[in-house]
């Protein structure tokens, strides 16, 4: 059985159609550039805009090694202290006391800062700043480690407001992600 003419126009004209989206998408993804490098990444890449003081992300090779620390809390600078700020200091104080924290760990297992990939920051209101969050302090901790001119990394970074910490004496935790070095002839 023929088709009638009818039915065989729809179906030419349908057939035409596929045919011509086709070719399109083709042609499009042929110019189109690939968004991702051609090359491998060999060690981990930073992006992001160089204005900012943190990375938008990190592009890290397979088969790196990582080093992931739990959430890290303020050391003590005053056993005797009688308030949060005498014991463990401001925001800024803290954030700084468990960097330096961080970066004795990452010593203690052949790494550095500059190793770092990310941080994942929890910040508790502070009652001396009318219990808001100073995340001031703490950007200017940070910025006492990250971005400098003896460590240019800038880690990707989360930063994240909290009602309170495991101590309320707390007012900042952090955690750190960090990468192993290749290896030479790796």
């Amino acid at each position: 059985m023929t088709p009638s003419p009818k039915k065989r126009l729809t179906f030419l004209l349908s057939l035409a159609a596929t045919a011509t989206f086709l070719a399109a998408s083709v042609h499009a993804d042929n110019e189109t550039p690939n968004k991702y490098a051609s090359e491998p990444v060999n060690e981990p890449e930073f992006y992001g805009s160089p204005a900012s003081s943190i990375s938008s992300g990190v592009s890290v090779p397979a088969g790196m090694s990582y080093l992931w620390t739990s959430g890290t809390v303020p050391p003590v600078i005053n056993k005797d202290g009688k308030t949060i700020y005498e014991k463990y200091g401001d925001t800024k104080t803290q954030g700084t006391g468990i960097l330096k924290e961080i970066e004795k760990r990452l010593k203690d297992k052949g790494l550095s800062l500059s190793d770092v990939i990310y941080l994942r920051v929890y910040v508790a209101p502070d009652a001396a700043k009318e219990n808001k969050f100073d995340f001031n302090g703490w950007f200017e901790a940070y910025a006492q480690f990250f971005g400098t001119e003896d460590n240019p990394v800038k880690p990707a970074r989360s930063t994240i407001g909290v009602p309170r910490l495991v101590s309320s004496e707390w007012l900042i935790e952090i955690e750190a992600v960090a990468v192993y070095p290749k290896k030479p002839n790796n």
